[in-house]
């Protein structure tokens, strides 16, 4: 892609049929187990979005990465084995069939992870300024 796309739509469009199918599938699970989310594009993909990001996925060369950050890949390490993975990246190889439940669970995990967040910054704001 050479500029960034205006949607989802947008982005999934500018792929083949093949990687339209995979990208379309890897949308509609995310946005089933997050329904809440808002769907965005951000650095150039797509994200879902509550209080912070959730995850993003973007076609690459030979793999749809999916994005949920490092700590989502220490939590789900034993159910990645398969998958080449690095800080915060998963990689899901064209030729395999996507581990959807997989993308479900870490999605989950990032829902209530990211609310954990938001909820501690808020205490941490509240106790601030009831101390001022």
């Amino acid at each position: 892609m050479m500029q960034k796309p205006a949607s989802t739509d947008a982005y999934i469009k500018s792929f083949g049929e093949d990687i339209q199918q995979l990208l379309n599938t890897m949308r509609e699970t995310i946005k089933q187990a997050a329904p809440q989310a808002q769907e965005t594009i951000s650095y150039g993909m797509p994200a879902y979005k509550q209080h912070s990001v959730l995850v993003y996925f973007a076609a690459q060369s030979k793999h749809i990465g999916f994005y949920p950050g490092a700590k989502a890949i220490e939590v789900f390490a034993a159910d990645l084995d398969s998958f080449d993975t690095s800080k915060g990246t998963i990689r899901f190889p064209f030729d395999k069939p996507l581990p959807l439940d997989l993308v479900e669970r870490i999605t989950k995990f990032r829902i209530k992870e990211d609310q954990e967040l938001f909820e501690a910054k808020q205490a941490k704001e509240k106790a601030k300024k009831n101390s001022d």
